[in-house]
């Protein structure tokens, strides 16, 4: 029997090219838009034997993703695959709960792995499992490998430079054999060249780089509008605490950031800390950035058995190399990673990933 498949396709080539490889492989598949604000909802055609699902793809919700829906609708169409754009504001109310009460806690968040893991691999199975599909599949670059346990690895996607799987660890490992990811084994521009010899309008569209809810990127802006006012306001000082300025918000800087500092240094000079309880920005030499443990919670594993000490690799940011580690886990289920050479910018509130080769392990978010 055809095997049915829900992608969760964005409007993007990546997610608009796997609709047709998975076409390719013999799947039949169900196009799911993920809208993020309110909008007006209309009944849509249901081929026999699908539950009612509301879409309302035809209509503009005025937020960034109108454009992305009516470019994921248009690849499904021109695929022959049913499409539907259902309304998940609540669901994207949380992730915006999320952000704005990490930046005002002083912390760094990543709004990407928590999509992931409250949306994309659990919002999107539960519609799949109305709809009778076998599996779920995103267009991430990332890989799943047989290597003979009860659930597939997830591991690294071919693209280097585009490898998602940091972003993935947070998946409940249970949905591993539920999943797909069609371009894991493929280089962009080999997938960007496909898309243009099918012919999928999106080949040449560009990689979307912000948050889907903050397109301004603004986010400051946005969680003053969000929170409403708030008294952010305070000192920014050196590792000794001696005063330097005042700041506007401690939610404008993040551990690491080096540009937009508000003051000029003879010398390169970086947030290494942020104290939400006393409003002070700390500010010191690229040193004193450096990190050699950290701890991390909340953890999330994809292996059977997970021993108590792990010597693997661990990634601490999206946009950072792997660095050779020894993971312990203690007995309050936190994780202690020691790293062999120090770490520049460990920022509390981002993930840290472990690694053994291109095998992802599991993670935790860095206290």
């Amino acid at each position: 029997m055809t095997k049915r498949v829900v992608l969760a396709m964005s409007g993007g080539v990546d997610s608009s090219a796997s609709a047709y490889l998975l076409q390719e492989q013999g799947y039949e598949v169900i196009g799911l838009f993920m809208r993020s604000g309110a909008t007006e909802e209309t009944a849509c055609a249901i081929k026999p034997g699908e539950l009612p699902i509301i879409s309302s793809a035809s209509h503009k919700q005025g937020c960034c993703s109108a454009s992305d829906a009516a470019d994921a609708r248009r690849v499904a169409d021109a695929l022959d695959i049913p499409f539907h754009a259902l309304n998940f504001e609540n669901g994207f109310g949380r992730i915006k709960d999320y952000f704005a009460d990490e930046y005002l806690a002083g912390r760094t968040p990543n709004p990407c792995v928590m999509c992931n893991n409250w949306l994309k691999f659990g919002k999107l199975w539960d519609f799949a499992e109305q709809v009778g599909a076998d599996h779920i599949a995103t267009g991430h670059y990332a890989q799943l490998a047989d290597v003979g346990e009860d659930q597939p690895a997830l591991v690294r996607g071919i693209d280097q430079g585009k490898d998602q799987s940091y972003v993935l660890f947070g998946i409940r490992r249970d949905l591993l054999d539920k999943i797909l990811f069609p371009v894991g084994e493929f280089e962009k521009p080999h997938l960007r060249e496909l898309a243009r010899r099918v012919g999928i309008r999106t080949a040449d569209k560009k990689d979307s780089q912000e948050i889907c809810f903050i397109p301004d990127q603004d986010y400051v802006g946005f969680i003053e509008r969000y929170r409403g006012p708030q008294d952010t306001t305070g000192e920014m000082v050196d590792t000794n605490g001696e005063f330097i300025a005042h700041h506007d918000g401690f939610e404008n800087f993040t551990i690491g950031q080096r540009k937009g500092l508000g003051v000029a240094f003879g010398s390169p000079r970086y947030v290494v800390a942020i104290e939400a309880e006393t409003k002070r920005v700390v500010i010191g030499e690229k040193e004193d950035l450096a990190r050699h443990t950290l701890e991390a919670d909340r953890l999330n594993w994809l292996i059977p058995d997970v021993p108590s000490k792990i010597r693997c690799r661990a990634k601490i940011r999206y946009r950072h190399d792997l660095a050779d580690a020894v993971a312990t886990v203690t007995d309050e289920d936190r994780l202690h990673v020691e790293f062999d050479e120090s770490q520049y910018g460990v920022a509390p509130g981002q993930a840290v990933v472990l690694y053994d080769g291109n095998r992802v392990l599991g993670g935790g978010w860095i206290r």
